[in-house]
């Protein structure tokens, strides 16, 4: 199999026109090519016209290059771009709920705040936690968690920023 047939998590950056329906457009290329998005962030651009999509989708990079063409060729999208490689600046929050009996709570308290986590919320059984970072970050904190129960988790997906004077999107 080559690199190219194997299935890769892609970040897509995208600024679009702020209008309805431009979502479910973008959403139906990416099906029409079996493409499934893993998270998607939408958030109002400097100018209410716009707004800027962080897309995160795992497949092959041959599918990917065709999505990026027909996107790009959409009427309201301004532009899409293929962020996977980039050096970029990038963000997810997660809040992890843990069971917790009260005999574990120091030692639970304790590990995740060595994670960078903070404590959000303690009841009689559970702890919950913030966490905010790289996705791979918020993949740790959990594995190390799981350990103790993880009850529920919630994540924001992927938020991106280009590094010094580019434009993300």
């Amino acid at each position: 199999m080559t690199s190219e047939s194997k299935p890769k998590k892609h970040t897509i950056s995208l600024f679009v026109c702020n209008k309805p329906g431009v979502l479910i457009r973008i959403a139906l290329v990416f099906a029409r090519r079996g493409y499934n998005i893993d998270s998607l962030v939408v958030s109002a651009s400097n100018d209410p016209r716009y707004s800027t999509m962080n897309i995160c989708a795992t497949g092959k990079e041959v599918v990917l290059d065709q999505i990026l063409k027909q996107l790009n060729k959409l009427v309201d999208v301004v532009h899409a771009t293929d962020r996977t490689d980039d050096d970029i600046i990038q963000r997810e929050l997660a809040l992890i709920k843990v069971h917790c009996e009260p005999s574990e709570r120091a030692e639970v308290i304790q590990l995740a705040h060595a994670m960078e986590c903070a404590t959000v919320d303690v009841s009689e059984i559970s702890l919950t936690f913030q966490i905010v970072g790289r996705s791979e970050q918020l993949d740790s904190v959990n594995k190390v968690l799981e350990k103790y129960g993880v009850q529920e988790i919630v994540r924001t997906g992927k938020v991106l920023m280009a590094r010094g004077e580019e434009i993300t999107a």
